[in-house]
């Protein structure tokens, strides 16, 4: 299957998922949305679509979606009230998403490089040592 590309949710919230990505769509779902709130076009307090609906926005399962909303509520970048709905959170800063975000990109690159866990803190640790003026 090819891209999946369908009109903005959440009051202009865009989002594509690509099916025939190695990625899967609950994560594809996630890094948009911290990039969306990276780059402010997603303040504190503005409400992300009902699961449901966001799922059928996107022609995907709505458990799909609601992974995606778990783990950005774990990651403090959202939070779920009953009335409220799941509302982007004050707890993160931008800038913090931006490091998780570049972490995951850098983890998932690395592991398809064939690095094990120990291989990959150890290129952390050196560049981390490695003076960069």
């Amino acid at each position: 299957m090819s891209s999946t590309e369908r009109p903005p949710v959440g009051g202009g919230l865009h989002l594509e998922i690509d099916l025939a990505s190695g990625v899967p769509p609950y994560e594809q779902i996630r890094s948009q949305i911290v990039a969306h709130v990276a780059s402010e076009r997603l303040l504190v307090g503005d409400r992300l679509p009902t699961i449901r609906a966001l799922a059928a926005d996107l022609g995907l399962a709505a458990g799909t979606v609601a992974r995606a909303y778990r783990e950005l509520e774990a990651a403090g970048v959202t939070t779920t009230n009953r009335r409220a709905g799941t509302v982007v959170s004050d707890g993160v800063a931008p800038a913090d998403v931006v490091a998780r975000q570049a972490a995951r990109a850098f983890v998932v690159s690395v592991r398809e490089a064939g690095l094990d866990d120990d291989a990959i803190l150890d290129l952390v640790r050196g560049e981390l040592l490695h003076r960069h003026d």
